[in-house]
C-alpha cells in the first residue's frame, strides 16, 4: 500500500502546499544564519587572536618585551595571556582540531601582511563543572601560529552556535504558520463549502423541477460558476418540460389511430390474419407505452413520499402470487425511504417481470446498511456474464433474441428501472450470485 502525501480536497492542498513552502523557506533561512552565525563567531574569536598574535609579532620584529594583559582585562576580552616560545606546544589532551578556525585565522593574518609558517587550531573539552550545569559561555579554542620560527599560542572564546538561533527559528516558524495557514484556511473554507454544495447538486438528478436555485455565496469565481450550473439546470428543466409535451401529444396522436386501425382490423373476415394484425397493433401500442414510460421516468407530477419497504415489498409479493407466478419473500427489514411509490413499484415490477420471465421465480428481500436500504430482487436464472449485464442495461437489449412480447418484451424494462431508481437518488446494479442466478438491487438512501 503506498503512502498518500497529497491531499485530495482543496483545502488539505492549500494548506500542504503553503506549510510545505514556509518549510523549505524557513530549512533555507536556518542554512543561511547558521552560516552567517558561525562566520561571526570565527570573526569573534579568531579576530581577537590574529590581533594578540600580530602585535606580538611585530613587537618581536621590533625587539620589544611582550607586554602582560591584565587577569581581569583577559576575562573581559575572553583571552589569556599569549604565549611564546621556541618549539611547537603540547596538543591539549581530548582537544579537538579546527581546520574552519586554523584557515580563518591564516587568512585574516595574510590580509594583515604577516603570513605563517603554520596554523592551528584546537577546541578545549568543556571544564567538568560546566558540564554539570548549561554552559551558554561558549567553546574555548587554542590558536597556534609559526612565524619566523617561533610559536605563538593564544587561548580564545568562540559564542556558541545555534542553541538562541533555534528557539528563535522555532517560534519565528510558529507566528508565521499562525499568521499564513489560518487566514488560508478561512479562505479555502469559503470557496470550498460552496463548492461542496454544488458537487452534490451536480451528483443528484440535475433536472428535477421541484429542486430551488443553488445560493450563490464564496469567491466570484465560485458565484460565477454556481450561477452558471443554475442557468444550465434551469435551461434542462425547460428542455425536458418541452420533451414531455412533445412525447404526450405523440403519444395521443399515435394511439388515436392505433385505436382507429385495431376497429377497422376488426371486421376483416380472415380470423388468421385479423389475429395476426391484432397481434401487431397490440405489439406496437405496448412498445409505444413503453418508450414513453422510458422518457418520462424522471419526471412527473408525482410528489415525494415516505415509503415503507417492507409493506411494498410484500404487497408486491401478494399480487404476484394472486396471478400464479411464483414471488416470494425472504428476508425483508424495516427500512424506510423518500420517494415517489408509483414510480419505485413500475422500477420493482420490472425486475420481477424479468426474474420470472428468465430466471423461473424471483425473491424479494431488503436489507439496510451503510445508510442506505437496498431492494434486492433474486432469480433462479443462469445468470449473466459482465458483458452481458453492461449490455442489458442499455435501452432496447433483451437477454431473448426474439421479438416476442411473451417472452421478452423490447427491452426497456431495465433501462427504465435504473432510469427511476437514479431519478429518486439511487443505483441500480445487476450482480451473478456465485450459486448461479442473477441479483437486481435498487438501493436508496434510507431515512
Amino acid at each position: 500500500m503506498t503512502l498518500r502525501l497529497w491531499p485530495k480536497s482543496l483545502i488539505g492542498q492549500l494548506v500542504f502546499a503553503v506549510a510545505a513552502t514556509l518549510f523549505v523557506a524557513q530549512a533555507i533561512n536556518f542554512a543561511l544564519l547558521v552560516r552567517g552565525q558561525k562566520q561571526q563567531a570565527l570573526a569573534h574569536g579568531g579576530g581577537m587572536a590574529v590581533a594578540r598574535i600580530v602585535d606580538a609579532v611585530e613587537r618581536d620584529r621590533r625587539g620589544e618585551p611582550e607586554q602582560d594583559v591584565d587577569d581581569r582585562h583577559a576575562r573581559h576580552a575572553r583571552v589569556e595571556k599569549l604565549r611564546v616560545s621556541e618549539t611547537p606546544p603540547h596538543e591539549p589532551r581530548r582537544a579537538v582540531r579546527r581546520a574552519d578556525l586554523a584557515d580563518y585565522v591564516a587568512g585574516l593574518m595574510a590580509e594583515a601582511e604577516v603570513p605563517a609558517d603554520s596554523i592551528e587550531a584546537w577546541a578545549l573539552p568543556p571544564r567538568e563543572r560546566a558540564q554539570r550545569r548549561t554552559d551558554f559561555s561558549g567553546q574555548t579554542v587554542v590558536v597556534v601560529a609559526r612565524v619566523d620560527g617561533r610559536y605563538y599560542a593564544v587561548r580564545s572564546r568562540l559564542p556558541p552556535e545555534g542553541v538562541r538561533l533555534q528557539g528563535f527559528l522555532l517560534w519565528q516558524t510558529l507566528s508565521l504558520y499562525l499568521l499564513l495557514l489560518i487566514p488560508i484556511l478561512f479562505i479555502a473554507w469559503r470557496a470550498a463549502r460552496p463548492l461542496r454544495d454544488l458537487t452534490r447538486a451536480a451528483r443528484a438528478n440535475p433536472a428535477l423541477r421541484d429542486t430551488t436555485p443553488l445560493a450563490e455565496r464564496g469567491p466570484s469565481d465560485v458565484r460565477d460558476l454556481i450561477a452558471a450550473f443554475n442557468a444550465y439546470r434551469a435551461r434542462i428543466a425547460a428542455m425536458l418540460s418541452d420533451k414531455d409535451r412533445m412525447l404526450g401529444a405523440v403519444g395521443h396522436d399515435l394511439r388515436t389511430p392505433l385505436a382507429s386501425l385495431r376497429v377497422r382490423v376488426e371486421q376483416i373476415e380472415d380470423e388468421r390474419l385479423r389475429d395476426k394484425m391484432i397481434a401487431s397493433i397490440e405489439e406496437m401500442t405496448a412498445m409505444l407505452a413503453d418508450i414513453l414510460a422510458l422518457a418520462r421516468s424522471g419526471s412527473g407530477n408525482e410528489a415525494r413520499e415516505p415509503v415503507a419497504l417492507r409493506a411494498l415489498v410484500e404487497g408486491l409479493a401478494a399480487d404476484y402470487r394472486e396471478q400464479g407466478r411464483d414471488v416470494v419473500t425472504a428476508e425483508v427489514a424495516d427500512a424506510v425511504v423518500t420517494a415517489r411509490p408509483v414510480l419505485l413499484r413500475r422500477a420493482l415490477r420490472n425486475l420481477i417481470d424479468n426474474a420470472v420471465a428468465y430466471g423461473v421465480r424471483a425473491r424479494l428481500s431488503v436489507a439496510v446498511g451503510d445508510g442506505e436500504a437496498r431492494v434486492i430482487v433474486s432469480d433462479d436464472g443462469p445468470g449473466l456474464s459482465a458483458e452481458q449485464i453492461r449490455d442489458l442495461i442499455e435501452p432496447f437489449a433483451r437477454g431473448e433474441e426474439s421479438r416476442n412480447r411473451a417472452t421478452g418484451g423490447v427491452g426497456l424494462g431495465l433501462s427504465i428501472a435504473r432510469e427511476i431508481a437514479e431519478g429518486e437518488g439511487g443505483t441500480l446494479t445487476l450482480a451473478r450470485r456465485a450459486e448461479g442466478g442473477l441479483d437486481a438491487v435498487i438501493a436508496l438512501p434510507a431515512i
